[in-house]
Order: C-alpha cells, then structure tokens, then sequence
C-alpha cells in the first residue's frame, strides 16, 4: 500500500468467500487494523481528505465554497504500532469472517425474499422512470426500490436473480426465470446494474449513478 496520510479508506472484496471489508479513518489507524487481521498486500486504500466543495451548482453562489477541514475531530487515540502482533500463516488459513468477528464487523445477513416482500409493501407505488431508452418504466422504478433496500438496509451489495423473482416478480412485470434474467442483463448492459458472479448464482446490483437517479 502506499504510504498515505490523513483520513482514508480502505476496501477488500472477496465474491469467493462472500466477503466486503470496508474501514475509513485515519491512515495509520486503518493500515494497523488490515495488518492485525491478516490483509496486507490485498484490496486497496484511498485518500478521502476534502479541502473544499464548490457550491456553484447549489445555487448559493457562483464561486462560494465552504472550507472544510480533511480530518476528523475524534479518531480516538493514537495507534501504537509495538501492539499490533506479527502473523504469519500459511496461505488461504485465515478466517476472515472470525477475524472480522472479533473486532466487533459481523458479516451481514442476507434478507429473505420475505423480508424483501414485507418492506416493499410498505412503500409508496414509486414514479416510472423517465428514461426514454427503458423497456419497462414501472418495472424498473420497483426493481430501484428493491435494490436500494438489500443495499441501505441489509448491507448487501447484489442479491440472486431467483431472490429478485421470489420477492418482486409480479412487480416487475411478471418476469420469471430466462426472462427476468435477460431483462436484468439488459440493465447491466445499459450501467444500471452491475453484476456478481458468485458460485453457481449471478447476483445483481444497483450501480451508484442509476440508484442515487430520482427519475
């Protein structure tokens, strides 16, 4: 890794094991935890330090900008590198998830298609999308809302296309099997989705730009 300063992420994904390690906080503090759980040498780190926003787009000013310090207030204290053990392990014997574990990073379940079905019916009937090059407007506004759950409220970065059918397929036009799965690499096609690959299964889900759209 290179040696960055101030406050940075960290990311690790590993679709094999189901895996998404994600830290932010302050360099040093975020290089001493990947070395005390065994991650040298995989994932990558980047600086996430702003020094200003531009404003022009909000509608405040034109050249106003509000100055913003690159560092947190509290990161707590200094990490001290004499505590952090050396490990060395022959490779493909660390358990990731016990490690995570035992830093207090649960691994998040993934929702049932039930638990996907309960809280879409509680969501307002979304507006259709406005692209013009969509296929299915109304289809593609549920299958927005579907994936915005899994990713806001499960943690989850991709579900199955069988989960997709299970909890909303009367919503998505009544897409089942080839058919859903040719309607969603259509989406993937179009950026709108991307797509895991994972065991025997393909998972989708939201890429930012589509899911942060309103319309």
């Amino acid at each position: 890794m290179h040696e960055l300063r101030g406050y940075v992420r960290y990311r690790f994904r590993s679709v094999e094991e189901d895996v998404d390690v994600l830290f932010e906080g302050e360099a040093d503090w975020v290089r001493g935890l990947v070395k005390e759980l065994g991650l040298d040498g995989v994932g990558w780190m980047m600086p996430l330090a702003v020094d200003s926003i531009n404003l022009s787009s909000s509608g405040l000013s034109d050249d106003s900008s509000i100055e913003l310090s690159g560092k947190p207030k509290d990161m707590g204290p200094e990490p001290d590198p004499s505590r952090i053990p050396i490990i060395r392990r022959p490779i493909g014997e660390l358990d990731l998830v016990a490690k995570l574990a035992e830093v207090g990073l649960e691994k998040p379940e993934p929702p049932t298609p039930e638990d996907l079905r309960d809280e879409l019916d509680e969501l307002e009937k979304p507006f259709p999308t406005k692209d013009p090059m969509s296929t299915d407007p109304m289809a593609e506004a549920w299958l927005k809302e579907l994936l915005r759950i899994v990713v806001r409220t499960y943690g989850i970065t991709a579900i199955s296309t069988e989960n997709i059918e299970l909890a909303a397929t009367d919503l998505l036009g009544d897409r089942e099997d080839l058919e859903l799965e040719l309607w969603l690499e259509s989406l993937f096609r179009g950026g709108k989705l991307v797509k895991v690959h994972g065991g025997d299964e393909t998972g989708w889900g939201p890429s930012p730009g589509w899911l942060a759209r309103t319309l």
